[in-house]
């Protein structure tokens, strides 16, 4: 049974402390991965899709070579694959970063 403040005991002031340390830090992290942003392709860069690291498309870029009237499916592939690689980038991104605020402890911190 834990024990609290006293010889050998629990420091819950301290524990709450650093909580609140952690807290602010994660919503600073938040903050700034909300507004920085990655880019994915595909079609060895014919369509590029850029997010922020909070998931939100900013923008999406096609080359002109690859638009034919006669194959928008496979314009519609480009499209979905550089936006899911630039989404798979931006999670890795805001993964590494809260993973250094919280020493890597996998807390359930969502954007």
């Amino acid at each position: 049974m834990p024990r609290f403040p006293g010889p050998g005991g629990f420091d819950m002031q301290k524990l709450m402390r650093e909580a609140q340390r952690l807290q602010t830090e994660v919503a600073k992290i938040q903050e700034e991965l909300a507004s920085r942003t990655v880019e994915g392709s595909a079609g060895g860069g014919m369509v590029k899709a850029v997010v922020t690291c909070g998931l939100e498309l900013r923008s999406i870029e096609i080359e002109k070579e690859v638009v034919d009237p006669d194959d928008v499916e496979m314009l519609q592939d480009l499209v979905v694959a550089a936006v899911n690689a630039a989404m798979a980038k931006a999670r890795e991104t805001a993964d590494q970063e809260m993973a250094r605020v919280t020493g890597g402890a996998g807390l359930p911190f969502k954007m």
